[in-house]
């Protein structure tokens, strides 16, 4: 309690006399804990903090979801999922709505559980619908490799995986956006290194400080990023030493660049960005379900007022959204912010009125 005291003290001190500052956080991790540990609160009312592109489930194109949805309609098939893709919109339905319907869809909390899966239903297809970042990437490149070295012929993964530096990037190169500083996701850097991120502070002058989760590591990396601007330097910080290393977690970069090579990616709400996904290398296309059956289904282009979009590059907070608790609420959400737990949707209806006190 008395770190905590002392920082936010730091922290009202650095940012006094100072213009409004807004520091964006890039991990839906980092955006629960903001919420939950009252952070916002304690903050002086010239410091805000904005919520960018860091939930995985949120950044997945409908386009992914109606070719999951299409691909469970098969008898042969099995979709294994994480819990939080099911309500997940696409253009017209979700897979919640297609278990309803029949389909065999199976909630697993690590891809390796699909080895089993496949194992035991030797006569069907079963595809793991592979979100999520550099931190999920080499687990799933990894049961690849396991599937590969088993001998096991019907296990397949439908990729989508994103790559947050190349996003950080189009964000900077985004006029709407008005960012001050980044609080750098603790979980990403670990796998790839606090000198991914070298880019923010060479290129683009912006302050940047890698943090862990718990509310004094949170408040750590946000005086990092007032010591910054107010020494007028930028660079990026690692707050989070005891499990980020400058040069990342060696053996799982390995094993993603052995399966996976970069890739332009679609990204909900926000569209194309060069070079931020993954796809799979031609030596493992046995495993990419797209290639070993395409799927062919119509398209349609879907209209709402949801501002997913914007909130989740930080142009406006999720209140500004006509449909935030309103139409759009967990239990029938409108757009994926507020389907995942991470979504920051979901933090600001669960967490926002909260008047917290330590």
């Amino acid at each position: 309690m008395a770190d905590t005291v002392k920082l936010v003290k730091k922290i009202a001190r650095l940012a006094e006399g100072k213009k409004k500052l807004r520091f964006m956080e890039v991990c839906g991790t980092h955006t629960v804990a903001i919420f939950r540990s009252g952070i916002r609160q304690l903050l002086p009312e010239n410091v805000e903090l904005v919520s960018g592109p860091g939930c995985p489930v949120c950044v997945t194109n409908d386009d992914y979801i109606d070719k999951a949805i299409e691909y469970s309609r098969r008898k042969d098939f099995v979709i294994a999922t994480f819990g939080d893709m099911l309500k997940v919109p696409g253009s017209r339905s979700s897979l919640a709505a297609a278990v309803a319907e029949g389909a065999d869809v199976r909630i697993v909390y690590s891809p390796l559980d699909c080895l089993e899966i496949a194992k035991e239903n030797s006569r069907k297809k079963v595809i793991f619908l592979a979100v999520g970042f550099e931190t999920t990437a080499p687990t799933q490149a990894a049961t690849v490799l396991a599937a590969k070295a088993q001998g096991i012929k019907n296990l397949f993964m439908l990729s989508a995986q994103k790559l947050v530096p190349p996003a950080l990037k189009f964000l900077l190169g985004d006029t709407a956006v008005k960012v001050d500083g980044f609080l750098l996701p603790g979980h990403v850097a670990v796998v790839i290194g606090a000198e991914a991120f070298n880019f923010l502070a060479e290129e683009f002058k912006v302050p940047s400080t890698i943090g862990g989760f718990k509310a004094e590591e949170i408040l750590t990396a946000l005086a990092s990023l007032l010591e910054q601007i107010d020494s007028e330097c930028a660079e990026v910080a690692n707050e989070y030493r005891a499990v980020v290393k400058a040069e990342g977690n060696l053996s799982a970069k390995k094993i993603l660049a052995q399966v996976y090579e970069v890739t332009d990616a679609d990204w909900r709400g926000i569209g194309k960005i060069l070079a931020s996904g993954l796809k799979m290398r031609n030596e493992f296309a046995e495993f990419d379900i797209e290639r070993v059956e395409p799927i062919e289904f119509e398209r349609v282009e879907k209209k709402t007022a949801c501002r997913c979009g914007e909130v989740l590059r930080g142009v406006i907070n999720p209140t500004e959204c006509p449909l935030f608790d309103k139409a759009c609420q967990p239990l029938h959400a409108i757009g994926p912010c507020m389907v995942s737990v991470e979504g920051v949707c979901a933090a600001w209806f669960k967490y926002g009125g909260t008047n917290f006190k330590w």
